[in-house]
């Protein structure tokens, strides 16, 4: 019989953890006393069978976003709040003209004491329209951060006036790089990139993953697909999952992806889709022969996409109308990916939209992070989109937000002023992958008669496929739908290993200006009637 004892390291660092653990529990009976360590602080030191399961309990993904403490515009505007570290803060705003110039600079203030122990450090970024740094603090002290010349008038007055915004790393400078390295595997194309999307899934979305009976690919006939079919797609590997899965997890959806089946008059079956990558690398709309499309799905696609086939209701799809949905395809084919609209689908309310630590400060402070490191990127995915919003044009980010200040609004409700369908951006119509599907879908007719009060571009995946446009007869379902699974789905999954689920499939009537207005908060995504 193998002994169960534990190798003396490992024996002893448990030991020494205890003892740590109990220390800190018993901190407060010996009356305050501030620990020489925190548990957390050393753990990083402890040999990794012992560290790292504790510390993936501890930290998760989602501990990269940073927390809005508040703003500092002056001397006498002084911030108070209490740390990750240190428990008593407070910073203020000096104005200053150290070096001549035209607007002068400033020392934001920060004064940090009570720290719950000797070892831990807090961690902050820091950040104006025109700008964001980042600093830490392991002592207790008053500490600095200087500004030595304000980006001209424009950073100038909207200090003086709105502030630098704080943001606090709650997970401190171990918890961020902990967190750092769970998100890492989220885009990896491997099994434990895999893994970590669906661990992320199910404990963030309550998702299901349950593997269904081999094969686990669809023998499909394509004389049993029709125009106007709706492809519902997962991704849970590589760069698109890990993309996809944050967008699953602000969103509520359980897809990532979508494309719209279309037959021509011949009875040639196509794919057509916004979000194809050319040869170059663009990700473009595209109008693909089944087989084309099909084929590469199941050699190709090394994101693991599972693949559900959603077939209109026999009612709708003799309303289709499929020479202007051929029409409108047509006239998209080749044009961008709409990333100009892409995160307005999500984005309907001041604050029920974001799962904290996520906010509309934290929001603004990412795009002004990458407006920084990528102006044209960024000018592409938000500028214009902002700029539209406020009836401007050129506009970069810094000016959108000192001019929606001016107007006496603010950045939160900017994003969630509702995308129009007929903006014309630079590049043209923009729209998403699911945009265009349903805009098809409104130029085809089954949006009326109320198509002219809907904004398909404000519809998220889920807000597609909870349309009651689909198949509610599972009798007239094709005989090779979900062929061999024990399970009785309400559509078709024609690929992949776990069983697809869309929770609220195929229970909603179109209203008038659907979508504009909805929350979208985890684990429950609920929405109010009407919104």
């Amino acid at each position: 019989m193998a002994s169960s004892a534990m190798p003396p390291s490992l024996s002893s660092s448990l030991l020494f953890l205890t003892f740590l653990t109990l220390s800190s529990l018993l901190t407060p009976l010996a009356h305050g006393l501030k620990l020489p360590f925190h548990p957390k602080d050393v753990l990083p030191l402890l040999p990794r069978q012992v560290s790292w399961p504790i510390l993936n309990s501890l930290y998760k993904p989602i501990d990269i976003l940073p927390t809005f403490v508040g703003r500092v515009s002056s001397l006498d505007n002084t911030l108070e709040w209490k740390g990750a570290c240190f428990y008593k803060n407070s910073a203020w705003m000096e104005f200053h003209n150290k070096t001549g110039s035209e607007f002068g600079g400033g020392t934001l203030h920060i004064k940090v004491s009570k720290a719950h122990s000797w070892t831990c450090m807090d961690l902050y970024v820091f950040a104006t329209p025109y700008r964001v740094t980042w600093d830490y603090y392991f002592l207790e002290r008053e500490h600095t951060l200087e500004f030595k010349e304000w980006e001209g008038k424009a950073e100038f007055e909207y200090v003086k006036n709105k502030g630098v915004s704080i943001f606090l790393m709650e997970a401190g400078m171990l918890g961020t790089l902990q967190a750092l390295w769970d998100v890492f595997p989220l885009f990896t194309n491997t099994g434990w990139g895999e893994n970590s999307n669906i661990g992320f899934l199910e404990k963030h979305m309550g998702a299901s993953f349950n593997t269904r009976p081999q094969p686990w690919v669809t023998n499909v006939s394509v004389n049993e697909i029709h125009s106007g079919d709706f492809l519902a797609l997962s991704k849970i590997r590589g760069r698109w999952g890990g993309f996809e899965t944050l967008e699953k997890w602000v969103t509520g959806a359980y897809a990532g992806h979508s494309a719209v089946c279309l037959k021509d008059s011949e009875g040639k079956l196509w794919v057509a889709e916004s979000g194809h990558e050319n040869e170059e690398g663009e990700d473009i709309i595209a109008v693909l022969p089944w087989d084309e499309w099909w084929n590469f799905e199941l050699t190709k696609d090394d994101s693991n996409p599972h693949i559900a086939l959603l077939p209109l209701h026999p009612d709708l799809r003799a309303k289709f109308n499929e020479t202007a949905a051929w029409e409108y395809a047509l006239s998209m084919s080749g044009k961008p990916y709409g990333y100009h609209n892409m995160i307005f689908s999500w984005i309907d309310t001041i604050d029920g939209n974001y799962p904290p630590p996520l906010d509309a400060q934290v929001v603004a402070s990412v795009m002004t992070v990458w407006n920084q490191i990528q102006p044209d990127y960024a000018a592409n995915i938000w500028n214009e989109a902002l700029n539209k919003r406020l009836g401007t044009q050129g506009f970069d980010l810094p000016e959108i937000l000192v001019e929606a200040e001016r107007r006496g609004s603010s950045f939160d409700e900017l994003l969630t002023i509702p995308e129009q369908d007929d903006w014309i951006y630079s590049d043209g119509k923009s729209t998403s992958c699911v945009s265009f599907i349903l805009e098809m879908y409104k130029e085809a007719g089954l949006f009326d008669p109320i198509a002219s009060t809907i904004q398909v571009t404000e519809f998220t995946i889920k807000d597609a496929y909870i349309l009651q446009f689909f198949e509610n007869n599972s009798s007239r379902l094709p005989k090779w739908c979900n062929d061999g699974d024990t399970a009785t789905l309400p559509f078709c999954q024609i690929k992949g290993k776990y069983r697809m689920e869309l929770p609220g499939y195929n229970s909603m009537d179109p209203y008038t200006r659907m979508n504009e207005r909805c929350p979208s908060l985890p684990p429950k995504y609920s929405r109010p009637v009407g919104c």
